[in-house]
């Protein structure tokens, strides 16, 4: 995390926090400020804002950008902009109107605008309500059309992975998906690998309960073949599949299952096959194995929009800025 902070500082991002009148969240942002981590902007009343900051005894809110939707002079933009994404599906202008005054909606139109590089809820909103607007709005990256969450693990293991890092997906989003999802969150993966943990070298292992053939089964079949596609997207990555959890993490198993592999005991991004595997593989991880689970970390997404637990602390929210800075980076 120091090292995904001060590359957060390093090139300050603009980061919208539209939960402003929340306490943690409202915390980190005052946080963030203070630690020049990021420009913050705040949605919501000024001095409904203000008052809060006060209230908590917080001393720099006021270097916030703070932007209410009700008065803003951009409102009227952002709404027509909204109409005009959006008038095939159905929405009018008054629609419109109404629904740019969300201020999870007018985050992402501040994004889609230019106006905002990233943005971070969840702490009061479902991820249902973080990730509507952000699809509806700024869309999926090019050649994507399936969004994935992945986990940054950092364990006490520093044989595997980094130096004991770890980036696992899917592990919050997709709950089937089929090849051609799978290998687009394989290529997406290695990217969040790249622009949050700062690994020179991905190396994709594509995880399955059998390794290069061992075992038969139409689930093995779709993580081969998702292999394949992923190697399509991306003729650079370094991906190797099907391959069990050991082989590919310990490298005297890797040599014997997968001999000649570039990638079998030696990966540092793991690719579950399905959401299920992967939301239970990292919390064992994390609860059995002691590790630091930071995420999920939403992907897939043409400019970072971030989902948090409503259960989060305030230093989980002050690291998503930091983590979401690191991806709107690597974005533009």
């Amino acid at each position: 995390m120091e090292s995904i902070i001060a590359r957060a500082k390093s090139n300050k991002q603009r980061i919208v926090l539209p939960e402003s009148l929340e306490e943690r969240t409202i915390t980190a942002a005052d946080k963030s400020l203070a630690d020049d981590l990021a420009d913050i902007i705040l949605i919501g009343n000024r001095q409904a804002i203000l008052d809060k900051a006060a209230e908590l005894g917080l001393k720099n809110i006021e270097k916030a950008t703070i932007i209410d939707p009700a008065t803003s002079e951009k409102t009227e933009q952002y709404a027509q902009l909204l109409f005009q994404l959006r008038q095939k599906k159905g929405m009018t202008i008054e629609k419109a109107r109404e629904q740019v005054l969300d201020p999870l909606y007018f985050g992402c139109l501040i994004i889609k605008s230019g106006d905002a590089d990233g943005q971070i809820s969840g702490a009061l909103s479902t991820t249902g309500d973080t990730l509507r607007p952000a699809l509806q709005i700024i869309k999926c990256s090019p050649g994507i059309t399936c969004v994935s969450g992945a986990m940054l693990l950092i364990t006490q293991t520093p044989q595997y992975g980094e130096d004991g890092i770890l980036v696992m997906g899917d592990v919050a989003v997709t709950p089937m998906p089929d090849a051609a999802q799978l290998a687009q969150i394989a290529v997406c993966t290695a990217q969040t690998a790249k622009s949050v943990a700062g690994f020179a070298d991905p190396r994709v292992a594509m995880l399955s309960f059998s390794t290069k053939g061992s075992a038969k089964h139409e689930v093995v079949d779709k993580v081969v073949e998702a292999t394949r596609l992923a190697k399509q997207l991306d003729p650079s990555l370094k991906i190797e599949g099907e391959l069990q959890a050991d082989a590919a993490l310990v490298p005297s198993v890797g040599q014997k299952k997968a001999p000649g592999s570039e990638i079998a005991g030696k990966a540092n991004v793991l690719v579950a096959p399905n959401l299920e595997v992967g939301n239970i593989g990292y919390k064992l991880v994390q609860r059995l194995g002691n590790a630091d689970a930071i995420g999920p970390i939403l992907q897939g997404i043409a400019r970072p929009v971030n989902d948090l637990s409503r259960g989060c602390s305030v230093d989980d929210i002050y690291k998503m800025v930091a983590i979401t800075a690191c991806q709107a980076m690597d974005a533009k």
